[in-house]
């Protein structure tokens, strides 16, 4: 007779059988989420509206209060035919702009869609009330953010109407045919993070109600630029770029590029590069025609084939060293003979091989005076002309011309009166860019990254901002009402404040005067404001000898402890701490992420991969800390860094965490957003762990889409939270159980940060590509009943 010791042994192997099992399948591959299909976010934006609408807190107003002295990056301009003071420009995350007086008023036209990132913008030439869009800026920044296809308005931008090619997520290129409005063709890059197959030159020839892909190569290979010939309009040049982003990387040249012609409207195409440079090593090209004399196109070529080599010591913009040999740069090649040869024209300089920096897949845009085949224009970190046909070049400079520059209209019957847009907003000259009128009062697209606070009475707001770096203002503030606050005192106008573009900014509650900030990638900073000055010193602790480089993400972590504000933590691939302000440091932390040499880039494509990206400190227990990281690890520690513990187990996988939130009113509690935009994944990653992140809880309830930007608590009643997401912002009374949208008057937008000022109850949120906006009491919010 068998034993029932016997059948217990048996039980034991089967359960370390079944235990091994699980490891093995755990330690395997994981499969990562990729691809959010399009009808999903079309969808999503449909169920955010009718909760905007059915909102219990729809009757909430928003307030934006600036800033009114900066706007932000646009990427095209429009005119209609015979109509020069009448101007759409699109901005790369802040909708479409309109104005009937040059630039006097500006009004958003184009605010309530799922998507507000702007590619590319044209008119019907023959009627001014058809205007076409295409959403999903093509110049694939670190902060782009995906379209949802091309809409069309009869009625000149009044309303909108969703055309299709919804898959794209970029479109560089709007071309509408000068004899029959029916016939439109677009150019798409696609996916800037994935493969996928809407990508390439598309047709309408029905005006929108189907499209036909009449140039594709691969699913990585997309178009980034299309033009028509002005007699012809069989004739269109397209040109292709092989362009997919990774996390660590910068796009790399690859085979793919090149520029296209077909004779046929799109039938049949050729390749016509003879003459031009090795095309294994050429990124992004732009190209244009001579409307004066269609023989003429130049191309303009970001050129990654080998040249000097470095002096000694040289650094890119970002102040990484160089090493090797450094690329040649941009390059500008003329063809007389409708492209089937080409001729370098712009010389071999200093000047021309800085153009764009270490990033010019970012520019590529190109334009030829239409009355004058040898006058063209180039766009890179600078604005450059040129008179006699690209052998010589003068930059355009002005007070209140920005920086790099994404799009340039000249007016076909007066070349002197040109409109520019670059990542300072939109800029006009009336001769030949000697001069230049701004706008950064009255169309505010600025794109923050993140919003922190001081304790003045009113409270002072800071954020950083994308290619203007670090901006202050006042809460109360009023834009375009001069530097009154609603009592009557004078306040602080926004103002530059310590930081570079891409920071996390952190204020001493109990000294406003102390500000922690970073420059470039977690180059962190201590400043101190002394006779209406900020002076900065570097506090980035040194790497000690046999130490592999620190690695900071452009939003590199910050915070101070809520026990001590001198105490510091700030986050690169370990974690860091001072006791003393930043004077010295301690490393209490290994490195946290997943550090897969596979995964890092190189030089000179190479971004900070394998970095943290949040930390929180609990406000119960000092040296209760969680961390999480952009390769989608969070760790916690309860002993001040001594033992950290792996707390990632139940997440999805590889996400960046956007946020991480230990709680203020239970020690155990932490909240967590991850963002999939990486992935082109816009699942709403929100969850929530009542036993220090040993187990996790999907909190995302009925939020219809993502990605989720950032997670809060509510500064003064247990189980409200707010989240901000690339539609808008939600509050749950239930802690997560239920969502509503937050206020009834908020655009469409993306909400990057939101923080509530405990003692003002003033939410504030920071918008990539509508500035800052507030809800300047949030009791109503926390005097509800569920």
């Amino acid at each position: 007779m068998i034993g029932s010791k016997f059948y217990y042994r048996i039980f034991v192997c089967f359960c370390l059988v079944f235990c091994l099992a699980a490891q093995v399948l755990q330690a395997g591959p994981q499969k990562k989420l990729e691809n959010t299909p399009p009808e999903l976010r079309l969808k999503g934006y449909e169920q955010f509206q009718e909760m905007r609408d059915s909102s219990i807190f729809k009757s909430i107003k928003w307030r934006f209060f600036g800033p009114d002295v900066i706007s932000g990056r646009c990427t095209d301009i429009a005119v209609p035919t015979g109509k020069k003071h009448t101007i759409y420009v699109g901005a790369a995350t802040g909708g479409v702009w309109k104005t009937v007086n040059s630039g006097i008023t500006w009004e958003p036209i184009m605010h309530d869609v799922p998507s507000i990132s702007v590619g590319d913008i044209a008119v019907d030439p023959n009627n001014a009330d058809i205007v076409w869009v295409g959403t999903g800026e093509a110049n694939i920044f670190r902060a782009s953010i995906a379209g949802t296809g091309i809409y069309k308005s009869i009625d000149a931008g009044k309303t909108w109407a969703h055309m299709g090619l919804a898959d794209t997520h970029t479109i560089a290129r709007i071309v509408v045919h000068p004899k029959n409005a029916d016939i439109v063709y677009v150019a798409s890059t696609g996916h800037e993070w994935t493969r996928n197959e809407e990508r390439g030159v598309f047709k309408t020839t029905d005006g929108g109600q189907t499209w036909t892909k009449v140039y594709y190569i691969n699913d990585h290979t997309g178009a980034v630029d299309l033009v028509m010939d002005p007699v012809d309009p069989e004739i269109l040049y397209a040109s292709m770029w092989n362009r997919t982003r990774d996390r660590w990387s910068d796009p790399r040249p690859g085979p793919g590029d090149g520029l296209f012609k077909t004779t046929d409207g799109g039938t049949s195409w050729k390749q016509i590069t003879n003459g031009l440079p090795d095309l294994n090593l050429t990124g992004r090209i732009g190209i244009d025609v001579a409307c004066s004399n269609p023989d003429v196109l130049y191309a303009f070529v970001d050129n990654h084939n080998l040249g000097r080599m470095p002096e000694k010591g040289e650094r890119d913009a970002y102040g990484r060293e160089k090493s090797g040999q450094v690329i040649k740069g941009a390059e500008v090649y003329r063809s007389d003979d409708k492209g089937e040869s080409w001729t370098k024209v712009s010389p071999d300089d200093r000047y021309m091989e800085g153009f764009g920096g270490t990033y010019g897949w970012v520019f590529g845009q190109l334009r030829v005076d239409p009355s004058n085949e040898n006058t063209l224009y180039i766009m890179g970190l600078r604005l450059a002309k040129s008179t006699d046909g690209g052998e010589t070049w003068k930059t355009l400079s002005y007070p209140g011309l920005h920086g790099d520059h994404h799009g340039l209209w000249i007016d076909p019957g007066d070349s002197d009166y040109l409109i520019n847009v670059n990542d300072g907003g939109v800029n006009i000259s009336y001769d030949g860019g000697e001069t230049w009128r701004e706008f950064h009062h009255n169309l505010p697209a600025v794109q923050f990254y993140n919003v922190s606070f001081d304790m003045e009475e009113p409270f002072n707001v800071y954020g950083s901002v994308q290619d203007h770096n670090t901006y202050r203002g006042n809460i109360s503030h009023r834009p375009n009402s001069g530097y009154m606050n609603m009592r009557g005192k004078m306040t602080i106008p926004w103002q530059r404040a310590p930081g570079g573009e891409g920071t996390i900014i952190a204020v001493d509650p109990t000294d406003s005067s102390v500000v922690y900030s970073s420059s470039f990638y977690g180059r962190l900073m201590r400043s101190e404001l002394r006779n209406d000055k900020w002076e900065s010193k570097n506090i980035l602790p040194d790497v000690a000898e046999g130490e592999p480089p620190l690695r900071g993400q452009w939003l590199a972590p910050t915070i101070l402890s809520p026990h001590n504000p001198s105490i510091v933590y700030h986050g690169m691939q370990v974690v860091f701490r001072s006791l003393d302000g930043g004077e010295t440091w301690e490393r209490i932390s290994p490195d946290l992420t997943t550090n897969d040499e596979a995964t890092m880039g190189k030089l000179p494509f190479a971004i900070p991969y394998h970095c943290l990206t949040a930390l929180s400190e609990s406000p119960f227990k000092f040296g209760l800390l969680y961390a999480g990281t952009d390769d989608g690890r969070v760790h916690v520690t309860r002993d001040g860094g001594v033992t950290w513990t792996d707390i990632t187990a139940g997440l999805p996988f590889n996400k960046h965490v956007s946020r991480v939130v230990a709680s203020k009113y239970e020690e155990g509690t932490v909240y967590l957003t991850l963002n999939g935009r990486r992935d082109d994944d816009f699942t709403e990653y929100v969850y929530k762990s009542m036993d220090y992140g040993k187990t996790w809880t999907d909190i995302s309830g009925n939020i219809p889409c993502g990605p989720v930007n950032v997670i809060r608590e509510d500064p003064k009643k247990a189980g409200i939270l707010y989240l901000g997401t690339d539609f808008g912002v939600f509050v749950s009374l239930d802690g997560g159980g239920e969502w509503n949208v937050l206020g009834g008057n908020l655009p469409s937008c993306f909400v990057w940060d939101l923080k509530i000022h405990p003692r003002d109850n003033t939410l504030v949120i920071a918008t990539n590509g509508l500035g800052m906006w507030a809800v300047d009491d949030v009791s109503k919010v926390q005097n509800s009943k569920k």
